[in-house]
């Protein structure tokens, strides 16, 4: 029997304000143990929470960028569940009227667009963090990360592959960090995934019976864990057993998924509406003032690079899949106003080195401003494009500009015909035998000449100057 996934995914992104949701505690990360808390955060009786009007406005900000519905009445619910790094006994998040619902997102997949639903974009606070002693049973709590302020943006189950969830979470994250209000650091947890996935038979119309997926923090154990549990809930029906809806955590080491609970469903929280916070109530006017304000994003700019810089669509992806690394691009180009040519260096040399050292393009050690002044050292052909990887190599080890190098280390290419011509003499005189070979109609030939002139001038020889002369010299006598 053939199976079909139906995958949705819950996404929470941390957001970037510099306080809390309700209270005025730093969201700054990194900072000592329950330094970073206050009575409110900390639920200390008598105490009420006062919402962070920055909060909503960047979830306006989402919820826009996301095709989303904003309600003109939403809000908060206490959701209620004990476990130690919840102070409050409850966790203050939206439930029945949720601020943003009925979005959408397009995601390429395979060269095929795919339109991935969003059933809701709710507000709510963060828990705590517990850390476990290894040699010992005692769990310490830290309360910093209590009442920082999330989203959680809830997709229809639209998803029919792991690669289609992974397009659908990349694309998110894109969009936070266009919008500016989140960072999307999937290891640090300012932005993580939970996953449901079912299976059924293929072109049926009912759902199978789903289990929930956590612990996934990159798009490559989502997609991973996907696969996995696409996988195990297909040999469990074919055994003739039954999938057991539960929650399941994601073991990158043993690249399997394994039980943890069995899955809540929305009465075991016995929601209800937050008496100590009033209905929160958005004006026509203050969502059209959040729309003007929105960046161009990631979807939108991607088709302007291709319209406006006739690039293929895969580089365009690339270089908008990160706001900073399409500005960057940019920046080259008012430069050197040549987009495949900085496209195909940025793609190529400069993500290779970024990927390589595990850094992001905001720690390039080449600023767009020097890439481009490489380049344009290869366009007016004082170096050669080997020559120019070798620089771009040097460029970012010592932080020197591409023009220093050249000069200080010889580099500039042998542009003078004469001084090539004699080279190429040289050449032909000690290589008789692939001489004649040539001239009896072995051409791939001009690739070892050409190789040997390269050899003796250290790669500086002019390539089409190399190029014109031998070819003029092999003529036939």
């Amino acid at each position: 029997m053939k199976f079909e996934p139906v995958i949705g995914l819950e996404i929470h992104a941390q957001l970037k304000t510099n306080t809390k949701i309700f209270c005025g505690c730093s969201t700054a990360f990194g900072a000592p143990p329950n330094t970073h808390t206050c009575p409110v955060c900390l639920g200390m009786p008598g105490v009420l929470p006062v919402l962070n009007k920055k909060v909503v406005e960047y979830t306006m900000r989402m919820a826009l960028a996301t095709e989303c519905t904003i309600e003109a009445v939403s809000r908060f619910a206490r959701k209620n569940y004990f476990y130690p790094d919840l102070p409050k006994g409850y966790q203050i998040s939206q439930y029945e009227l949720p601020i943003a619902r009925h979005g959408k997102v397009a995601v390429e997949v395979n060269g095929a667009t795919h339109r991935i639903g969003i059933t809701r974009i709710h507000m709510e606070e963060d828990a705590g963090k517990l850390s476990h002693d290894p040699g010992r049973p005692v769990s310490r709590v830290d309360f910093n990360r209590t009442g920082v302020p999330l989203i959680e943006i809830v997709s229809e189950p639209d998803s029919r592959s792991p690669q289609a969830a992974g397009a659908y979470l990349r694309q998110l994250r894109a969009i936070v960090r266009y919008l500016g209000i989140c960072d999307g650091n999937l290891e640090e947890g300012s932005f993580r995934c939970d996953a449901n996935v079912s299976i059924r038979p293929a072109g049926s119309a009912a759902f199978g019976t789903r289990t929930e997926i956590k612990n996934l923090n990159s798009f490559k154990h989502v997609e991973k864990a996907l696969q996995y549990e696409i996988s195990r809930q297909q040999e469990i029906l074919m055994d003739g057993d039954a999938v057991i809806q539960e929650t399941r955590l994601w073991d990158p080491e043993k690249n399997r998924t394994q039980s943890m609970r069995s899955k809540e469903e929305a009465h075991d929280y016995r929601y209800f509406p937050d008496p100590d916070l009033l209905p929160l109530v958005i004006n026509t006017d203050w969502i059209e003032k959040v729309r003007r304000d929105l960046p161009e994003l990631p979807a939108e700019k991607k088709k302007r690079f291709v319209a406006e810089y006739h690039l293929p669509s895969y580089d365009a992806d690339i270089l908008t899949s990160d706001r900073e690394l399409a500005e960057y691009f940019e920046t080259c180009l008012r430069e050197f106003n040549e987009p495949k040519a900085v496209s195909n260096w940025i793609m190529g040399s400069l993500l290779g080195l970024l990927n390589a050292e595990g850094k992001s393009i905001e720690q390039t050690p080449i600023s767009a401003f020097d890439l481009a002044q490489l380049l344009k050292l290869v366009d007016d052909g004082t170096i050669s494009g080997k020559i120019a990887k070798s620089v771009f190599d040097q460029m970012a080890q010592t932080g020197q500009s591409a023009r220093r190098i050249v000069e200080e280390k010889g580099l500039a290419q042998i542009s003078d015909s004469g001084a090539i011509e004699d080279v190429v003499s040289n050449i032909l005189a000690a290589n008789p035998t692939e001489v004649k070979a040539y001239r009896n109609g072995k051409t791939k030939l001009l690739g070892f000449f050409v190789g040997q002139v390269m050899k003796e001038t250290r790669g500086q020889a002019n390539p089409k100057l190399v190029n014109d002369i031998l070819r003029k010299k092999l003529e036939p006598e």
